[in-house]
């Protein structure tokens, strides 16, 4: 019963904010604020940059919450905004450069290790990969985008998109290694 009451308080709230009640968009910020930060941050390594990045999100879900059509999660709704604007923040400032480079793909190089890993080490080893790498990592591996929505998003080839995350994943494996936490190839078998 209480999972009920919690979201039909944000059906609430999102109504009232859509109206213009400042103390229901007050509450939806302060519920949603951390976790989009962290979205942001992901994406901009300048802890400062990000916060900006993510009050301009939020300028841009109150402005277009009416559209929100109470389909999915609201979280969900709120991310992609916030994604969005991180990488328009990175798209604007020239920050994201693509290599072109062809690079031949015939394997994926695995990220996964078998110990836990420090989010805050993982974070760091993230924000060491070029921005271009970056983006199209985060975008595929976190957010769940294809190659053909990211070359959408970021105005790239999906070709770009491919080599660009199979150059991240390489680099987020020879960084692994390099700090002996060796990841597995992905057709080991686990048993």
């Amino acid at each position: 019963m209480k999972i009920i009451a919690l979201h039909s308080n944000e059906k609430q709230l999102i109504k009232k904010s859509i109206k213009g009640d400042q103390q229901a968009q007050r509450l939806l910020y302060n519920k949603f604020s951390p976790k989009m930060l962290g979205v942001c941050r992901q994406y901009i390594k300048d802890l400062h940059f990000a916060e900006d990045v993510m009050i301009n999100g939020f300028v841009k879900v109150f402005n277009h919450l009416s559209s929100y059509q109470y389909k999915g999660s609201f979280e969900g709704w709120v991310r992609t905004i916030m994604v969005r604007e991180s990488i328009s923040y990175l798209r604007k400032r020239q920050f994201v450069v693509y290599d072109d480079d062809a690079v031949e793909v015939n394997g994926e190089v695995s990220t996964s290790n078998d110990g836990l890993l420090d989010v805050e080490y993982v974070q760091h080893l993230i924000d060491e990969l070029p921005e271009g790498y970056k983006a199209v990592f985060l975008l595929y591996a976190i957010e769940g985008y294809g190659h053909k929505e990211i070359a959408e998003l970021l105005e790239i080839s999906e070709g770009t998109s491919k080599s660009q995350l199979f150059k991240a994943r390489k680099m987020l494996q020879e960084n692994l290694s390099l700090k002996g936490m060796s990841p597995k190839p992905q057709s080991a078998n686990k048993k």
